[in-house]
């Protein structure tokens, strides 16, 4: 049982950085995976980055990787998203979610996620 609650999102200009805060309780397994998804209005929820709780491991996706980057504080039980170089495909409301388990076939599907935050809005202005 993990609970989850995002903050951080506002508006922004093109260009800007952002950082986002997921702060996460409950039960935490090695293989626990955290991070974050993201849903444009129309479109389907997509996955951007998770981490590994026990050992760190970060994964990206392709649209992200090189301006986005996760990371984990196991003193305070928060992931964060570091945003960088941010577009107006960004805008999205952003969730952070939770599994107990990594798996290399379903990390990417937000269907095998069982924890999720309330979301939060990130709107990226040009």
């Amino acid at each position: 049982q993990v609970q989850l609650v995002e903050s951080g999102g506002g508006l922004v200009q093109v260009g800007d950085s952002l950082r986002l805060s997921c702060a996460a309780s409950g039960r935490f397994f090695r293989s626990t995976t955290i991070g974050w998804f993201r849903q444009a209005p129309g479109k389907e929820r997509e996955f951007i980055s998770v981490v590994t709780w026990g050992d760190g491991r970060t994964y990206y996706s392709d649209s992200v990787k090189g301006r986005f980057s996760i990371s984990r504080d196991s003193a305070k039980n928060t992931v964060y998203l570091q945003m960088n170089s941010l577009t107006p495909d960004d805008t999205a409301v952003y969730y952070c979610a939770g599994r107990q388990t990594f798996h290399a076939a379903t990390y990417t599907y937000s269907r095998y996620y069982a924890y999720w935050g309330q979301g939060t809005q990130v709107t990226v202005s040009s």
